[in-house]
């Protein structure tokens, strides 16, 4: 298995392998020893917290006392504009960046205070990174294994199963600038499970793939995430993030306005429930009339030959009703549902458009 040991005790997580690489020590501080861990880590309490962390840069207030918490194996899609934060508080999580104030901790350790606790565990990849051009996709990743201090058989061995995690195996002689778009991400998260980190921290890593680039980075989040992994994921293709995201959040103009799941967004900025009716094709122009004169039915939305869009008003009617309503009228009733409202409606609705 890929595992690592920082000089606490902790032992990593079992992702496939039969051996465990050798301890990192890249970020270890050489004048600090770090001591044994006062108490074990309980699977209730969250990997990673964020409490009212806030960035300013004189006037400007990059982040505005941000607080959330992840637990193992979510995935937490970080959604907003350009220059809404999402940057910025991910390079805080990967102590590339100091708050102006508040706290950032990992599996229960302040991020800010002690970085070389927390570098061993998160793995981190920007939107755009650096490729040393003159390597092969082995050599590329041999090296940094090699400066987390995994060695020997070890070293092969992890580099083996993160090339067939990411499906590279095949462009592991290839060199690093004959990969395409989708194949250099694929290469940068190889790169960043070198060392089996706890939480990864994904900054765009579906920016300028191509559709099936998109599904396949989609499915490879997915498996980490059934790993037991963290993600932290920013990204603009709101439609892929609601597949894979167990949370999202919604950052604009440095302030998170929401954080939770899909579903509980939805319940909170829903639309008046619209509802997706079908009938028989030869029903569907009565329906539309008999709909019209049901108590609290708002608005028909649009119809085709055998599906009806309509509005309800919660506060006059529910949707028992209007169902037993149209099967009392005499219609086949072979669809009702209520119309889910997809990532981009949620977004556009709590936000405002504002830039900064």
């Amino acid at each position: 298995m890929i595992s690592e040991s920082t000089g606490t005790g902790d032992a990593g997580k079992d992702v496939g392998l039969t051996e465990v690489p050798t301890t990192l020590r890249r970020n270890q501080d050489p004048k600090k020893k770090e001591k044994p861990a006062k108490a074990t880590l309980t699977h209730e309490a969250p990997l990673l917290e964020a409490r009212n962390l806030t960035k300013k840069y004189n006037n400007l207030i990059a982040l505005k006392e941000v607080s959330f918490e992840l637990g193992r194996g979510d995935i937490f899609g970080l959604i907003g504009p350009n220059g809404a934060g999402k940057s910025t508080l991910i390079k805080i999580f990967a102590t590339l960046l100091k708050p102006t104030y508040g706290i950032a901790l990992i599996e229960g350790k302040n991020i800010i205070q002690d970085p070389y606790y927390a570098r061993p565990r998160l793995g981190y990849m920007p939107d755009f990174f650096g490729l040393y051009e003159e390597l092969a996709v082995s050599e590329y990743l041999r090296f940094f294994a090699s400066a987390y201090g995994i060695k020997g058989k070890t070293r092969e061995r992890t580099i083996d199963y993160v090339l067939e995690l990411t499906d590279l195996v095949v462009k592991k002689d290839e060199p690093v600038t004959a990969l395409s778009r989708g194949m250099q991400q694929r290469l940068g998260l190889a790169r960043v499970l070198l060392h089996d980190p706890v939480l990864m921290l994904l900054d765009e890593p579906a920016s300028g793939l191509d559709p099936r680039a998109r599904v396949e980075m989609k499915e490879l989040l997915r498996t980490l995430g059934s790993m037991g992994k963290t993600i932290v994921v920013s990204s603009h293709i709101l439609s892929e993030l609601q597949e894979i995201c167990t949370k999202v959040g919604i950052i604009e103009k440095g302030e998170l306005l929401y954080c939770g799941k899909v579903e509980e967004l939805r319940n909170l900025k829903r639309r008046g429930d619209v509802i997706q009716i079908r009938v028989n094709a030869d029903e569907t122009v009565k329906l539309k009339d008999h709909l019209r004169r049901i108590r609290g039915v708002a608005d028909i939305l649009s119809d085709d030959e055998n599906m009806v869009r309509i509005r309800v008003d919660e506060a006059q009617t529910n949707l028992s009703h209007v169902a037993s309503e149209i099967i009392a009228g005499g219609f086949s009733l072979r669809h009702f549902c209520v119309e889910e409202m997809s990532l981009e409606e949620l977004f556009l609705k709590f936000t405002r458009g504002d830039v900064q």
